[in-house]
């Protein structure tokens, strides 16, 4: 499975700026006043992991295809979002369609680039886009409980089950709680989902910094990092104007550009990572002469499942996977040398699949 992760923000905190850089793109204008960006831009980007080139080296692979993430720049958002004000609502309906959202806030200081509110307080930011979101949820479940009444009159049982999570989330929200605080059984959680509520989702927070603080932060990533912990979301630190420094140079420069500003790799390794660990995703790799190829999962999930992302039929017809960890992989030089010291194993239908695993599957048509 890819992912989509919606970028959002208020205006001027160098959002479309880090969409540019991340989607190595121009699509998103980035310019120095709110609303630039009218239509919400979509870009992909492959997930970067040496692991994959590797492996590929390794089985002489003819090609090499990485797993995907796909950014979703959603138009700067203001105070009075739900209720129409700056672009409205018909971008906060791009966001139900996102599994995280990145939430971009203004770490630095800038004179010569105005701030919608007039000053720069990033906890400040990040509860105002937070209570536009919880509005807009309250609006929704409401219009929602009012359309299932005469389904509930009927003693639908798909209705009442309904009903149970709204409520549950209604209470939270208007207790001033975003929905994912609210805690929902592994047997409700599909219907859950299908709620798509917009506070439901986890939010990695992006803290844009100065280019001299890109490496280890300011005191105001620190605030956002403390208040991330404190609700069980993750944050990351990046310079959105460095990012799109680096997404202009050609590839072999990239490497010594990031050296001389103090930072082992790109911003967008650190988002990904740091995204990957929030939704608790993990990575598996099918390896041969014609493609290495990566596939993105959840930690947790078993073998057959894990075979369904490749083709449904997998799934189905699962039989048994040939499983040879990552390290074991690469020192034996390949699939013949771990199976040679007994590194290849045969597992069933109740495997959890682990990251860096080299999978093959058998399965019957």
């Amino acid at each position: 499975m890819g992912f989509r992760m919606g970028i959002v923000g208020l205006p001027n905190v160098g959002k479309s700026t880090l969409f540019n850089a991340l989607t190595k793109t121009a699509a998103a204008q980035a310019a120095n006043f709110p609303f630039c960006t009218i239509e919400p831009n979509v870009g992909e980007v492959a997930v970067p992991d040496p692991r994959l080139d590797k492996l590929a080296a390794i089985a002489t692979s003819k090609q090499i295809i990485p797993t995907r993430i796909t950014f979703v720049d959603i138009a700067g958002l203001v105070k009075g979002a739900s209720k129409g004000e700056g672009l409205g609502n018909q971008f906060l309906a791009n966001i139900r369609e996102v599994d995280a959202i990145a939430h971009v806030l203004r770490c630095f200081e800038d004179g010569d680039v105005t701030h919608v509110e007039g000053r720069v307080d990033p906890i400040a930011d990040a509860e105002v886009i937070e209570t536009e979101l919880m509005i807009a949820d309250m609006e929704s479940i409401e219009r929602r409980l009012a359309n299932l009444q005469r389904k509930l009159k009927g003693g639908d049982k798909e209705a009442a089950a309904q009903e149970k999570l709204m409520k549950a989330a209604l209470v939270a929200l208007e207790a001033g709680q975003p929905a994912r605080t609210v805690k929902v059984d592994d047997e409700d959680r599909k219907a859950w989902n299908m709620l798509q509520l917009l506070t439901s989702k986890p939010v990695l927070y992006v803290c844009n910094v100065e280019e001299e603080n890109a490496a280890k932060g300011n005191s105001q990533s620190a605030r956002v990092a403390e208040m991330a912990a404190a609700q069980g979301n993750g944050s990351v630190v990046i310079s959105a104007k460095i990012e799109e420094e680096i997404s202009q140079l050609p590839a072999d420069e990239q490497e010594m550009f990031l050296g001389e500003m103090g930072l082992e790799e790109a911003g967008l390794d650190r988002l990904i990572r740091a995204a990957y660990d929030l939704l608790g995703l993990q990575t598996y790799f099918t390896v041969g002469p014609k493609e290495a190829r990566a596939w993105t999962i959840r930690k947790g999930t078993l073998a057959p499942q894990a075979a369904g992302e490749i083709h449904g039929d997998f799934e189905k017809g699962f039989i048994r996977a040939e499983t040879i960890a990552y390290l074991d992989y690469v020192a034996g030089n390949g699939e013949a040398g771990a199976r040679e010291a007994g590194k290849l194993r045969v597992e069933g239908k109740t495997y959890e699949v682990k990251d860096g695993d080299v999978l093959h599957f058998l399965f019957s048509g």
